[in-house]
């Protein structure tokens, strides 16, 4: 069966946890780069990427890569890529995204337009044609730029693969499940273990913990722009994709997953956005402040996104908020701790140093997940979590 190499972009710094994701489905790495990972496969790959992935923000068939530091080269460099391997004489083309770092051709409009006109050209010539209907299916094209060497690839998954169809309702600052998963994914929290959020907003972080326990893929429930590539992709690839998707999943599971908000209304917002994602009744949701946050049961985890003062109204607020995290801390000694925060200050309110912290930028926000882990069980408790 034909191989291609696919581009699956993610957030900086999480390029570690979308290798192994991708090599757990069993397919190749052959490259990761800040902010992507790119790998081989057949049209399976392309259908497996897009449903299983948690933290690739996109899949992305790769066309070619280059080296153009003149409008001239772009132009000639995109007519001798191998467009009509891709798009059919009816399907609808475009570039969709040009960006540009380090590199002398910087304007994205420009970028995109020649590009297209590039693109015709090939397919003028393959397909004997002076003109394109563009009335069949989409296949939209993105073009990166760094140090003059183009990377250009067409978009399988069409809306950002962060958007796993749940979020109906959100919160004032969410952060996105592809985010969310992959945070969750670097700790050793397992679906027998507890985990709490004290700062759920619209319930992100447990949903994706719950979705991760019942063996939910994420892309079980939307729809991707390379489902309608009949031209390359059976109909079939897809079916068993979301078949064996469906197989996996395993509603019959007892969880431990707590989301708390001091906002009720965010709390209602969650328990909906679970009920869209099939996982309410794994999660238990409750409006309560992060200085009542108490548990029974040692060992836990406490996973969370609190508030870092991007409004200018909530930095004041910080230094209290950061106590009483640091206040649960005392309380919860056996617990494992993890945040997420753009707040410098966050140790020392906290009042505790860090085991590790990691760089990882949310968007355009420069943040840190700090980790505290606490201690092991013992082994016979140990024992009995799995067993449970």
């Amino acid at each position: 069966m034909e191989t291609f190499e696919l581009i699956a972009p993610c957030h900086f710094g999480l390029e570690a946890v979308l290798k192994r994701e991708i090599q757990d489905l069993g397919y190749e790495v052959s490259l990761v780069e800040d902010g992507k990972v790119t790998f081989t496969g057949d049209v399976q790959a392309i259908c497996d990427a897009n449903v299983f992935l948690r933290t690739a923000e996109r899949i992305l068939l790769k066309v070619g890569k280059f080296r153009a530091e003149t409008f001239d080269e772009l132009f000639e460099n995109i007519k001798a890529l191998p467009w009509e391997r891709y798009i059919p004489a009816d399907g609808r083309f475009w570039v969709t995204k040009a960006a540009s770092v380090k590199s002398r051709l910087f304007s994205p409009s420009d970028i995109q337009s020649i590009a297209k006109k590039a693109v015709v050209e090939r397919l003028k010539a393959h397909y004997k044609l002076n003109w394109f209907p563009e009335e069949g299916a989409e296949y939209p094209i993105r073009i990166t730029f760094l140090k003059d060497e183009a990377t250009v690839g067409i978009d399988t998954s069409g809306i950002s693969l962060h958007k796993r169809g749940y979020r109906k309702l959100s919160s004032k600052a969410p952060i996105t499940e592809t985010l969310a998963a992959a945070l969750i994914l670097l700790t050793p929290w397992k679906g027998d273990r507890i985990l709490v959020d004290p700062f759920c907003g619209c319930g992100t972080f447990p949903i994706e913990a719950a979705m991760m326990a019942a063996h939910i893929a994420p892309g079980m429930n939307r729809s991707f722009t390379a489902e309608s590539w009949t031209n390359l992709i059976a109909r079939k690839c897809w079916y068993e994709a979301v078949t064996e998707a469906g197989d996996l999943q395993k509603h019959q599971i007892e969880t431990d997953i707590q989301g708390y908000d001091i906002d009720a209304a965010q709390v209602r917002s969650a328990r909906e956005n679970a009920r869209e994602a099939g996982v309410d009744h794994l999660i238990h949701f409750q409006a309560r402040p992060v200085r009542e946050l108490n548990h029974p049961k040692k060992y836990g985890f406490l996973l969370t996104n609190p508030p870092y003062g991007e409004r200018l109204e909530e930095k004041e607020n910080l230094p209290g908020l950061y106590r009483e995290i640091g206040e649960a801390m005392k309380r919860l000694d056996s617990w494992s701790f993890y945040l997420i925060s753009g707040y410098e200050e966050a140790e020392r309110y906290i009042g505790r140093k860090a085991e590790k912290n990691r760089k990882i930028y949310n968007g355009m926000l420069k943040t840190y997940f700090y980790q505290f882990p606490g201690p092991k069980p013992p082994r016979r408790q140990k024992q009995e979590l799995w067993e449970k």
